[in-house]
């Protein structure tokens, strides 16, 4: 928690997702222990069998099905979305695993106001298998963004990142593993500066306020000693 001046009441989350949720569980673990000045209201899946619905209902949080087959079109699912975020006075929008494209019905419905979370450094490898796409493009070092919700695929303005070294002996798995130990960092601080009304975006960039910076570089592997030396 930043020193900023706490908000008189949390803000109210919504947090969509389709499989295990386990960004979910972050996100209300931190609400839980007070690390982020929000609380998730709403937990919506397209999956009734996805096991972030059991997590919500374990936390006390509402949590509803709207599935695909009983709509016409991905606008009218939407329209229900956006129907059941309003119901519960829904500030921000989180995405966790939600394997939908949102349609502008939802994305003009809370400009700038979803998030969503993706294991890579974006713009670099969006979409999906995205740890094999590292691996096999060679990559030294991975990561995790979380970034404003557009109407593309992982395209929107990037709030804050992660960065994570990739290991020699790497698989996708483990990789995953890694990058996920981050992401259920950043998501909750990425929610705790809208909380703190610190986030300004214009076009492409996110500006914080009161943001620091780390000025170390990072280098993978780290050069020899001898480096530079004459």
């Amino acid at each position: 928690m930043s020193g900023a001046a706490r908000r008189e009441s949390p803000l109210r989350v919504g947090v969509l997702a389709s499989g295990n949720g386990s960004n979910l569980q972050a996100i209300l673990d931190a609400s839980a222990s007070g690390g982020i000045d929000a609380r998730v209201v709403v937990v919506i899946s397209d999956k009734p069998e996805a096991f972030a619905l059991a997590r919500a209902r374990r936390a006390g949080v509402p949590a509803v099905v709207i599935e695909k087959k009983n709509f016409a079109s991905r606008e009218k699912f939407d329209v229900r979305l956006v129907e059941i975020l309003r119901e519960h006075e829904v500030e921000l929008v989180c995405l966790a695993g939600f394997m939908r494209i949102l349609t502008p019905v939802v994305i003009n419905a809370f400009p700038q106001r979803m998030l969503n979370i993706h294991p890579s450094l974006l713009p670099a490898f969006p979409g999906l298998d995205v740890q094999r796409k590292a691996l096999e493009h060679g990559v030294r070092f991975s990561g995790c963004t979380v970034h404003v919700v557009d109407e593309g695929c992982d395209t929107g303005p990037i709030v804050i990142q992660a960065v994570v070294p990739l290991a020699p002996d790497d698989t996708p798995a483990s990789l995953a593993a890694r990058i996920l130990d981050q992401e259920h960092r950043m998501y909750p601080a990425a929610i705790q500066l809208f909380a703190e009304g610190r986030i300004e975006i214009e076009g492409r960039r996110v500006s914080v306020r009161d943001a620091g910076i780390i000025e170390t570089a990072l280098v993978n592997p780290p050069p020899d000693d001898r480096s530079g030396k004459n």
